[in-house]
């Protein structure tokens, strides 16, 4: 027996991989398997619509044929490995500990969540605009948002690290962590293929629109729970947060702005964040030199500042910790439900 078929083991190396995930996060220096995702969208984007420079001539109908097909060859291979390397650690656990089975998804487990890297990511941007170096939170902040980055003043690098920190709450840490806690590292690396394609190619320019469709679309789909949930659970855990975080603001801007943008899920965690922290985030934004007209979300009841971007970090722990106790409660409940039917 293993941590995929036993449920305490599962709940075991759930909880495992999220504390590993708290201490460790993503170093460096440690190969990490989204890299290698990440590795086979560009094999295959160059095998089915050719390179940048040597683009192969398509329709947009073949375009979207081939994007669908690259969806299916991407989560084939990236299950294939898991499923190898499960079944590899199910059968050691079978002849020699179970408790490798455990280790095996708990390691699994922490490589799909962002927790700790989301933090010190941000932080990095923190610490550059506390020493009073623009040029360097610039530089920072260039490294977790798609905007440019160069023209920024402080505030605006300042809105730029809150907003990442408060949407990747809800597609790098809740959403892996619900597939992974509804259907283990099978279930959680094909979000993550999902995910990482509709970040890589999931784009409304010439090369994209058409052959990212599908996995934009299917991003979508998996992130429409998640995003509302990690709202609610963001709303909540503002009631223990302190007086520096406001539930019920948090509960009036999420309801008035989570529509407020093209994608069907990005606003909800943004402006439950702007919200709570009583402050105004999105607006126009410049990508590869053009400004974006988007809405405001939330209102400026005060002027944003550096130290939000601590406050955006601690509703992302805060959130990630409710939902770790939501899937520690499911993950249970299934327990005593198959041992009552057994």
């Amino acid at each position: 027996m293993n941590g995929l078929t036993v449920p305490e083991y599962h709940l075991a190396a759930f909880l495992i991989g999220f504390v590993l995930d708290l201490l460790i996060g993503d170093p460096y220096w440690l190969p990490h398997p989204v890299r290698a995702i990440g590795n086979c969208i560009s094999f295959y984007e160059k095998l089915l619509i050719g390179t940048k420079d040597k683009p192969k001539n398509l329709s947009p109908a073949q375009k979207r044929r081939r994007g669908k097909l690259m969806v299916f060859l991407v989560v084939a291979t990236t299950e294939f490995f898991v499923v190898l390397v499960l079944w590899i650690s199910a059968v050691l656990s079978l002849k020699i500990h179970p408790a490798i089975g455990i280790a095996v998804e708990a390691i699994m487990t922490f490589q799909l969540l962002a927790t700790k890297c989301l933090k010190v990511e941000s932080m990095k941007v923190y610490k550059e605009l506390k020493k009073g170096d623009l040029a360097g939170a610039r530089k920072a902040v260039s490294m977790i948002v798609g905007r440019d980055t160069e023209n920024l003043s402080d505030i605006g690098v300042t809105k730029a690290a809150v907003e990442t920190v408060a949407e990747n709450t809800s597609d790098g840490i809740i959403a892996p962590m619900l597939f992974l806690a509804l259907g283990g590292p099978v279930a959680g690396f094909f979000y993550k293929c999902i995910n990482t394609m509709d970040s890589m190619i999931g784009y409304k320019n010439l090369r994209y629109i058409d052959f990212g469709r599908c996995a934009a679309k299917t991003d979508d789909a998996l992130n429409f729970i998640p995003a509302r949930l990690s709202a609610w659970l963001m709303i909540f855990f503002c009631l223990f947060a302190g007086k520096n975080y406001s539930a019920s603001n948090a509960k009036r801007i999420f309801l008035r702005d989570r529509l407020k943008h093209e994608s069907p899920n990005s606003a909800h965690t943004e402006s439950a964040c702007a919200g709570a922290l009583r402050i105004q985030l999105a607006g126009p934004a410049v990508y590869e030199g053009k400004t974006e007209e988007k809405d405001f979300l939330g209102d400026p009841l005060r002027k944003i500042e550096y130290n939000d971007i601590k406050k955006a970090n601690v509703l992302s722990y805060g959130t990630a910790f409710s939902c770790v106790i939501l899937c520690s409660f499911v993950i249970c409940a299934f327990t005593f439900a198959v041992r009552a039917l057994g």
